[in-house]
């Protein structure tokens, strides 16, 4: 009964009546590997339902932001993270009549390639590793390549491209450095991206003591507002005004933007993040901690890759490329678990009468 209905089909009549820059669904183009359409959910809703159910995304949830492992129930994860993006990108994608499920889709993967310990893994991981690493590829490559056993998730072209150009400009959010998505419903999931992390680090980093509210900038606040939520809700108000043209015709070139004032305040707010939160925090015996282990993860594992998962040596890369698939998707905990088991224990005191130790044996890692 299903088939006769096509749902899919029905759906796809609707999107009809979105904005004429919006991406329809039967517009994508297209797979990797060709295959027959769901009757009932639409491309992109397929591909959001596959991200939802991967290994890599349930991961998400025992991952850095900022704080690594912290002992608080509220603090911000990876996964949370992500859903706040989500949230923010469909709040903006609906008003401005852009395709909703394509933005869920690239918001919900966005960060499936993050390393454990945040950014700091991922300083370490591209120090290591010379062809060099970076969140937003890894993400892009696990969808492709590593889910599923090797076969990866077969999503469309336009969340893969939104998946691979999240990345900003680590002075201005909208800056040239950062990726530039094929798509405005990438565009929306970029800058939602900012949105989302920059106010819950802020409230992570006054849990934490590391700053009060009066600490923020003043101007900043004065623009943006006093409360989580209302610079949330400015800085999304903002967007949707000034990214208006994005709903109708007339206009060649529409973009998600922010105004002039707003980008300024929400700059500054991110540049004191880093000076009074990230780098301080990059600098602390945690966030050392957490690179020993990387480095020795990745050491170990180029030694003895035999002890990896097998999923992690069926398909063809070089060795040290799978290292870096392998430690790239582990979460904290199970990283430090790790370590714990390939460090030798540290050799007791020995009493005259206590004979000579043997050699430490390494037990296999675990799947995780």
């Amino acid at each position: 009964m299903i088939d006769e209905l096509n749902i899919r089909q029905l759906i796809e009549e609707r999107e009809e009546s979105l904005s004429p820059h919006a991406v329809r669904s039967k517009d994508s183009k297209s797979r990797e590997r060709d295959e027959e359409p769901c009757p009932v959910r639409t491309a992109f809703q397929h591909d959001r339902d596959r991200i939802i159910h991967s290994k890599s995304f349930r991961r998400l949830k025992h991952k850095t932001q900022v704080f690594i492992a912290p002992l608080g129930d509220h603090y911000v994860t990876r996964l949370t993270h992500t859903l706040e993006v989500a949230q923010i990108a469909r709040t903006i994608t609906r008003a401005l009549n852009l395709n909703e499920d394509l933005t869920e889709a690239i918001a919900l993967g966005h960060d499936l390639g993050h390393t454990p310990f945040g950014h700091v893994g991922e300083e370490v991981l591209n120090e290591l590793y010379k062809p060099g690493f970076s969140h937003n590829e890894q993400s892009r490559r696990v969808v492709e390549k590593l889910e599923k056993d090797g076969h990866g998730l077969n999503l469309t072209w336009e969340v893969r491209d939104g998946i691979l150009n999240h990345s900003k400009d680590i002075e201005d959010i909208q800056g040239e450095g950062g990726g530039e998505p094929g798509t405005l419903e990438g565009a929306v999931v970029k800058i939602s991206d900012s949105v989302a992390y920059i106010n819950h680090d802020i409230d992570d980093a006054i849990r934490a003591g590391m700053i009060t509210e009066r600490d923020l900038p003043v101007l900043a606040i004065a623009k943006l507002g006093n409360t989580h939520s209302r610079r949330i809700n400015t800085m999304v108000c903002d967007i949707i005004e000034h990214s208006w043209t994005v709903r109708g015709e007339g206009t060649e070139n529409p973009a998600i933007t922010m105004s002039p004032e707003t980008l300024e305040a929400t700059n500054n707010l991110r540049h004191f993040l880093y000076e009074r939160v990230y780098n301080i925090r990059s600098a602390q015996e945690e966030s050392e901690r957490a690179r020993d282990i990387v480095r020795s993860l990745y050491k170990y594992f180029n030694e003895y890759e035999d002890k990896m998962p097998p999923e992690y040596s069926f398909y063809s890369a070089k060795v040290e490329r799978r290292v870096v698939d392998y430690i790239a998707g582990m979460t904290d905990l199970y990283a430090m678990r790790m370590a714990e088991e390939i460090s030798p224990p540290k050799p007791e005191k020995k009493s005259p009468e206590t004979p000579k130790d043997k050699p430490p044996e390494i037990q296999s890692p675990t799947m995780f």
